[in-house]
């Protein structure tokens, strides 16, 4: 398949694979992108054809220098030993000893290639291990051990991959100088890195006193530049392109500082295409891995010196024996703090073991194990390289199922599971929700209830609509109804997102028997007209069709429950339907379209009056309804009534306006609400400034639409 169709069709996977992540919640999505990668490979026989250079550059660089860009700073100061020895005696015992015990219970891989097969499974993924980390709710000095160790031990495993791959290759090993080499490429790589990040600081800064200071071009250049420093620290000085851009990514992160406060509209760019390409390269990298499965795998399969069965328990004892240091690691490293400070967390087999299982291995792997050639220096086949590639691609998917699968059972709660290039969305929450639980002072009884980022919004946004309602007056009615429905659906997607199945079951129920009630109401209303022949029969059976139309959906969405995509196609397949027979019928078609109208008008307002007698019914307790779903219903046919009554049109430009200057005056209740949430302690720093992120980026797309106005 030629390239530009290849990298179209793997980024329309990627955006499948998180769509139907959205259903498949069980699932992680790189699970997901594995399936199906295996699914094209099998099915279109796609094939990708993998070069190492190209691959570490295109792959491993951009990702690496975003993980060293996300960087925390205070973290990386007061707990640099921590950090460090993970990332790099850990990487360095696990490839080691894990090497070793692979080729003693896998005696048909060479000791040299699975010490390569054991430093490149090393890494972990930093946001896998950091949502489950706090979704399980680890000591925070534990928390800090394995987040840390996942952040930087991409740099060291892919050094010891390296050298283990050249003693595979080439048959021989010095210790002295790959020792010697081993200084000479991380000491260089990184002063390269940091070198290189720092002229392209200086020459950042020129540019900007030069006044050239334009977004877009301060974007490219920083997305360019893992790349440059990659390249020219492998090509020019061999050194590690690894180290080099890790190096650069947390020196940036430190003296980026000042750009919150000269150039925030770049920081938040910058951050947003980040997030872009990390999530495409990610989820491309695990489509890959699917696609190169049946390559992987078929040499084993059918082979005749390997027996399948065989390669799948040699598959397990790979994870066991990784699962088995790590988990070894955590309950030692738990056990000297206990010993130095007894007030510390006893040492806990649970925990070091849920750290162990936090493990999850991704892309960093997976890209490379990929580049392990198919000849070594003599001309012979690699050793096993089948065998390797089966077992890798094996111990990801493994660690991906057992964390998915075995860690809400140890945890006894479903776990914030992603990984690079998961949901943002997804990804936002969690941060949010640590940030949120964290923000409370431990042990203080005093300390207000925090709220989470989903309570907040929902918080604001009812101030916006009161704020609306006070400003309402009759000349801008419609304005203001719709405006506070498109409120209200906000918050009524939120409480959705927020609630558990047992909440929200209660609450949908509450809110059907509204709309039954209300459709009730406009029935006997239309009804009633049509019997007083103050409307015609057509005019009243197509109204009364849309009535049944909506008792059927609502009857629908709670026996039969199907996809809401086909619902809606049916809906607006049927609205058009019945606005061509309106256009096509013998009569003049203004007065029916004024008619419906009349009718629009009339059954809305006998809808709230059913609704209000409904609740006067001494059989009818008002409290055990959601109010937020009652009023939600009435604003509806508020909303209806208004646009339908006769001689209130007003110019599309009165009407922009008076939407315009609603808008505006709710958002200052809402940063109002976020200003009164941060000052009473109910929400953390972070969460407030994501909501005032959340109102900037709707004032900025209102004054865009303004501008716009302005031009036509």
């Amino acid at each position: 398949m030629p390239i530009i169709e290849l990298v179209i069709l793997l980024a329309c996977l990627v955006l499948l694979s998180n769509v139907l992540s959205h259903y498949l919640v069980a699932i992680p999505v790189s699970l997901i992108q594995v399936g199906l990668g295996l699914g094209v490979a099998l099915l279109l026989n796609v094939q990708v054809e993998l070069q190492t250079d190209w691959f570490m550059l295109v792959f491993i660089a951009p990702m690496l220098y975003n993980d060293g860009r996300q960087f925390p700073k205070r973290e990386l100061w007061e707990l640099r030993g921590a950090i460090f020895a993970n990332a790099i005696v850990l990487v360095f015992i696990t490839t080691i000893l894990g090497g070793f015990l692979i080729h003693v219970l896998i005696p048909a891989i060479p000791l040299a290639v699975s010490i390569a097969l054991a430093a490149i499974l090393s890494p972990t993924d930093p946001v896998a291990v950091q949502s489950i980390s706090e979704g399980v709710k680890l000591p925070k000095e534990i928390l800090h051990l394995v987040s840390g160790e996942s952040l930087i031990n991409d740099a060291s495993g892919l050094i010891g991959f390296k050298y283990a791959l050249a003693a595979a290759v080439t048959g021989s090993f010095a210790l002295g100088k790959a020792i010697g080499d081993f200084f000479y490429i991380s000491l260089v790589g990184l002063a390269v890195g940091l070198a290189l990040m720092t002229l392209i600081q200086l020459i950042r800064d020129v540019l900007r006193r030069e006044g050239i200071n334009d977004t877009v071009f301060n974007v490219v250049l920083q997305i360019l530049t893992p790349f440059a420093i990659y390249f020219i620290a492998e090509e020019w000085f061999h050194a590690s392109g690894v180290v080099a851009v890790v190096a650069a990514g947390v020196l940036g992160h430190v003296q980026n500082s000042h750009e919150v406060e000269d150039a925030p509209e770049l920081r938040l760019v910058t951050e947003k295409v980040w997030n872009i390409i990390v999530y495409l390269l990610n989820g491309i990298v695990f489509l890959i891995l699917g696609i190169e499965l049946p390559v992987a795998t078929k040499a084993t399969i059918e082979g005749n010196h390997t027996n399948t069965f065989h390669a799948i328990f040699d598959v397990l004892i790979v994870w066991g024996i990784l699962l088995l240091i790590r988990v070894a690691w955590t309950y030692g490293y738990m056990l000297i703090i206990w010993l130095k400070d007894h007030q510390k967390t006893r040492p806990s087999l649970r925990i070091a073991a849920l750290s162990g299982l936090s493990g999850v291995r991704g892309a960093i792997t997976m890209a490379g194990v990929f580049t392990i050639p198919t000849v070594i220096a003599s001309g012979s086949a690699f050793p096993e390289r089948s065998l390797v590639l089966f077992i890798a691609a094996g111990v990801i998917i493994v660690s991906l199922v057992a964390a998915a699968g075995i860690l809400p059972l140890m945890a006894a709660k479903s776990l914030p599971f992603v990984t690079r290039g998961s949901s943002l969305d997804e990804d936002d929450a969690v941060i949010a929700a640590g940030a949120d639980d964290e923000s409370a002072p431990a042990g203080d009884s005093d300390a207000p209830q925090q709220i989470n980022y989903k309570q907040a919004r929902i918080y604001i946004l009812r101030l916006a609509i009161q704020n609306i309602e006070e400003h309402r007056r009759p000349e801008n009615q419609r304005a203001a109804y719709d405006l506070i429905l498109d409120q209200q659906f906000q918050i009524r997607r939120l409480e959705v997102a927020s609630q558990t199945e047992d909440e929200l079951q209660p609450m949908l129920t509450d809110e059907m028997q509204l709309r039954l009630v209300a459709l009730a109401g406009e029935r006997q209303a239309v009804q009633q007209m049509l019997t007083d022949h103050e409307v015609s029969r057509l005019g009243a059976q197509n109204y009364l069709r849309r009535i049944e139309q909506r008792e059927q959906r609502l009857s629908q969405a709670a026996h039969k429950p199907g996809l809401p995509t086909l619902r809606s196609l049916r809906l607006m397949f049927n609205r058009g339907m019945q606005g061509l027979r309106l256009w096509l019928a013998p009569a003049d078609s203004d007065k029916l379209r004024a008619e419906q109208l009349t009718i629009q008008r009339v059954a809305s307002k006998a809808a709230i009056k059913s609704l209000s007698q409904y609740l006067k019914q001494a059989s009818v307790d008002e409290q055990q309804f959601d109010r937020q779903a009652l009023y939600h219903l009435i604003v509806h046919y508020r909303n209806r009534i208004e646009s339908a009554k006769p001689g209130h049109s007003i110019s599309r430009a009165d009407y922009e306006r008076q939407i315009q200057g609603l808008r505006i005056k709710s958002l200052g209740a809402e940063r109002a609400g976020v200003q009164h949430l941060l000052e009473s302690g109910q929400i953390s720093l972070r969460t407030a400034a994501r909501l005032r992120q959340f109102i900037n980026y709707s004032e900025n797309l209102l004054m865009l639409n303004d501008g716009e106005a302005d031009e036509e």
